[in-house]
């Protein structure tokens, strides 16, 4: 006795997928394909990603229909497969929902604030108005040993004066930057 939900060509579309035949394709699509689109828009809330998840299956079914092997009846087959692609389509959905979930998290940690940008404008503008505003020497070497990283020997080399005069002129130009720069909150 044959199942009332089957349809009786079965057998024979399943055959005919096998060999090749489209118009057997047709059939199991023409017949199957709404009742399994209703089902996978169950699962996943969206009749268009419904009906790509279904399509997808019957394009995987007709790539690989030389080797399908169906034991049972094709439409049990046929709801078990988009039953199982809806499911994976969840969980791949979950996937991608954590990891936007994790890079938001790492973005909002690694992003300055609006606050935090304005204030570290504030404080460069503070800082290259103190450096233009120390004594002409000072500045150069301070500027040399800051921006240009030479090292204290090279500096004094440099304007033909001594290590321990470097060392007199960036002492000078941090306190005086420190005075003019206020870094307190």
């Amino acid at each position: 006795m044959s199942h009332p939900h089957i349809a009786p060509r079965e057998p024979e579309w399943l055959a005919g997928i096998c060999e090749g035949n489209a118009a057997a394709f047709e059939g199991v699509f023409r017949t199957y394909y709404r009742r399994l689109c209703g089902v996978v828009h169950a699962y996943v809330g969206s009749a268009e990603t419904a009906e790509e998840i279904v399509q997808e299956l019957f394009l995987k079914i007709w790539r690989q229909r030389e080797s399908l092997e169906i034991t049972d009846s094709l439409q049990g087959y046929l709801f078990r497969a988009v039953r199982n692609e809806a499911l994976n389509h969840l969980k791949h959905q979950r996937v991608e929902l954590q990891w936007r979930g994790r890079e938001q998290t790492a973005d909002q940690r690694t992003a300055p604030s609006a606050d935090d940008t304005l204030a570290e404008r504030e404080l460069s503008r503070a800082i290259e108005a103190g450096i233009a505003a120390l004594p002409e020497r000072c500045r150069v070497v301070f500027v040399m040993s800051r921006r240009q990283g030479l090292s204290y020997a090279e500096i004094a080399d440099t304007l033909g004066i001594s290590v321990k005069t470097v060392e007199v002129h960036i002492g000078r130009a941090l306190k005086i930057l420190r005075e003019r720069v206020d870094l307190t909150p």
